[in-house]
């Protein structure tokens, strides 16, 4: 499976309320990727994704502007192992 790997993003700015959850899904799974999109209390969005690291480099990349009516100010990446626990991509409430 070549050079898998994880990613943890969290996302600041005007991202929640702004179908930035459901953008990310539809995104890593055009991208063939896994993993899942939440909101948290403080106003960012967690992002926690595997499969290919060059596709989960384009995930980061797209996290950095999200959806039209996003306003990113920052993002925060580490990359970890794949536990390889995820099926699909999907929203998390």
């Amino acid at each position: 499976m070549g050079d898998n790997a994880r990613v943890h993003i969290i996302v600041h700015g005007v991202v929640q309320g702004v179908f930035f959850r459901s953008t990310t899904a539809e995104k890593g799974l055009s991208l063939g990727l896994t993993g899942w999109a939440k909101n948290l209390p403080d106003g960012t969005v967690e992002i926690i994704s595997e499969g290919e690291k060059e596709k989960l480099e384009r995930l980061v990349e797209w996290s950095k502007k999200g959806p039209p009516s996003a306003v990113v100010t920052s993002i925060d990446v580490n990359w970890e192992e794949p536990k390889n626990e995820f099926e699909t991509f999907n929203v998390r409430l």
